[in-house]
């Protein structure tokens, strides 16, 4: 007998190659939508942050002498992937009892994700213990950056349970509780107990509580962001230190927030939540970046988010895109990212719908509400039309295939040559799908109509619903041909499957060309400052990091003719160590010499020169009016 590998499980090869089943690979019963036999106690132990362990107990009935599989969550709402994958290597210390006697329990053989236990005869509850390993700030890969320092937290509840197999989540009843900091404060979408403190949190469902992330933190600040309504709506933001929830003109900032819930109102008509919590970090040290959840969002963002406000513009798009997923992706989702059970796989086929047009909204909606200026959002849609513009991995892989890279190439793993093998484009280049039909229907309807009302009767409907109300392609294109009449179906299907798709089209119907100069614009600048790297992306054809690391290199770019590679250190410039502003100098002279850019590079233990043969100075993108062209794009990016 020889084993082979498939999935996740293993099975036995028989001498002439014939599969036997491996005797431990038992079903595990799927979700059915039945209620859960009684409520899990979940309590989870948040106050060890200078270890970075959370430390859970549980509690959960059972039929004694009945099997009972517990799932540890793998795939979950808004990460379109098996996370769970990153995650089960942090649990650790997994004990069971039951009448104050230790059980043994086992993984199963099939499903890593799944572990048996046997309740002994006259139990009617089992006890669970384990600890979460939180990632700490020295960490590389996923989860890097922390969810733990010694002054915030996040808890995703999603880590820190074990769960029956059999039920719908919605169907499993949680009284969640949990152990903070002394002195800490927190938020989260939970509903607080009547009791509160003395029980914290009332009775969820077990859907409800993974969506219901927490926040906590020793320097906290909280405000509402729609005063007096019956539909509350709070940014709670969580800082390193108490200076950073300050600003000189932090009323103003305040100001585009509370700017941000009505525009979002004006153009939904609608919200599905009884209240939504922004949660926000601005740290240092705590992992950057969002995650949409239907009453709240978990928004990662700089430690200058107030107090460096022009420096962090680029930034700023982070909460109108969550926000935005309240309704697109959280209420109305595509029918296969919908599962009853986190352990249920989904599909993400229509995630240029979810991600993508939350990507346009999110846009849009930082210039509605003042987050962005005018300007900066032309800046920003510019740097993506000229990149996609550019794209060399669009010759070969068309923009329906990308929506399977959460799944080919998780966001996680190295990125390098990006532009070549290309990397969940369904955001930035599903955003241009979506001005493409923004400008469209503005055209045909001859201004009457636009994908505003798209939003408001595709996912405004059934206002206070929390849904989800599910979707598929035909359901968006039934809904476009509500708006304005088209052959929407062939339309998408052009964007999504061609290979020669011009990805303009909407900025060019919009009253705008895609320009070059010699200057970068605020969104460009402001995403150096804040992602720490200089871009010669449309010159050389690369990126730079701190230290002179090469980042990205455009693929079949000069710097690609020169042999560069991602990972790479420039050492030098010209014969002179390497700064940013000496190469971005030897750029600004290049067409008044004919000799080469020659750069001194170091890869591991070797040296070499790279010589750049460029000469058309420096190249930023920019979005320009064109006289006389209907201004689309001025009409899309006004306030309502």
């Amino acid at each position: 007998m020889k084993w082979r590998l498939v999935g996740l499980g293993a099975v036995m090869i028989a001498a002439g190659g014939t599969a036997l089943a491996d005797p431990e690979c038992r079903p595990i019963a799927p979700p059915q939508d039945r209620p859960y036999p009684g409520t899990i106690r979940l309590h989870v132990d948040a106050a060890d942050f200078n270890r970075r362990v959370f430390h859970i107990h549980e509690t959960l009935p059972a039929v004694g002498g009945e099997e009972l599989v517990l799932l540890y969550p793998e795939w979950l709402p808004g990460t379109h992937s098996p996370t769970g994958r990153n995650r089960i290597n942090k649990l650790a210390g997994l004990t069971v009892s039951a009448v104050n006697t230790p059980l043994g329990w086992r993984r199963d053989a099939c499903d890593v994700f799944a572990f048996r236990i046997m309740p002994p005869q006259g139990a009617a509850s089992i006890d669970v213990d384990f600890d979460y390993l939180s990632a700490d700030s020295g960490q590389s890969g996923p989860g890097s950056g922390a969810e733990v320092s010694p002054d915030l937290l996040v808890l995703e509840w999603s880590s820190m349970v074990l769960y029956p197999a059999g039920y719908d989540v919605r169907g499993i009843a949680v009284d969640p509780s949990v152990t903070l900091p002394q002195g800490w404060e927190f938020a989260t979408a939970l509903d607080p107990a009547p009791d509160y403190p003395a029980a914290p949190f009332k009775r969820t469902s077990l859907e409800t509580l993974v969506d219901s992330p927490l926040f906590a933190g020793r320097y906290a600040a909280h405000w509402e962001l729609d005063p007096g309504a019956p539909v509350p709506v709070r940014l709670n933001v969580f800082a390193d230190r108490p200076e950073l929830l300050k600003a000189k003109d932090l009323d103003k900032y305040i100001g585009h927030h509370r700017a941000l819930v009505q525009q979002a109102y004006k153009l939904f008509g609608s919200m599905h939540y009884d209240h939504y919590d922004f949660l926000v970090t601005v740290s240092e040290h705590i992992r950057k970046g969002g995650l949409e959840h239907h009453r709240s969002s978990e928004d990662g963002t700089s430690p200058e988010y107030f107090t460096g406000w022009d420096k962090t513009m680029a930034r700023r798009e982070l909460l109108p895109h969550e926000y935005a997923h309240s309704w697109n992706g959280k209420f109305r989702r595509p029918k296969d990212l919908w599962t009853a059970n986190y352990n249920v796989s989904m599909g993400d086929g229509l995630l240029w719908v979810y991600e993508g047009q939350t990507q346009y909204w999110g846009k849009v909606l930082a210039a509605r509400s003042g987050l962005w200026s005018k300007e900066e959002a032309l800046d920003a849609l510019a740097n993506i039309a000229a990149y996609y513009k550019r794209q060399p991995g669009r010759r070969w892989r068309n923009l329906q295939d990308t929506t399977y890279d959460e799944v080919l190439a998780p966001r996680f793993l190295p990125q390098s040559w990006a532009s070549w093998r290309r990397s969940e484009d369904y955001y930035n280049e599903g955003a241009l799908l979506w001005l493409d039909v923004d400008t469209l229907i503005r055209e045909l309807s001859q201004g009457q109509h636009s994908l505003d009302d798209f939003a408001r009767d595709f996912f405004g409907v059934d206002d206070g619903d929390i849904g989800p109300k599910l979707y598929d392609f035909d359901d968006v294109v039934r809904a476009l041909n509500t708006i304005q009449p088209y052959d929407w179906a062939s339309f998408l299907r052009a964007w999504l499957d061609n290979l020669d798709r011009d990805p303009l089209d909407g900025v060019t119907r919009g009253g705008y060309r895609l320009t070059f100069t010699d200057t970068a614009g605020k969104y460009t600048e402001s995403a150096e400052k804040t992602y720490e790297f200089t871009s010669f992306v449309y010159s050389l054809g690369l990126s730079m990091g701190k230290g002179g690391k090469v980042g990205a290199i455009l693929w079949d770019s000069p710097a690609f003719a020169a042999g560069l590679a991602p990972g790479v250190q420039i050492i030098a410039v010209n014969g002179i160590a390497y700064e940013p502003d000496r190469l971005k100098e030897a750029v600004k002279n290049s067409p008044n010499t004919t000799a080469p850019i020659e750069l001194i590079t170091k890869d591991d233990d070797h040296f070499r020169a790279v010589r750049i043969d460029y000469h058309d100075g420096p190249r930023y993108p920019h979005l320009e009016r064109v006289e006389g062209a209907p201004p689309r794009l001025d009409d899309i990016l006004a306030a309502k």
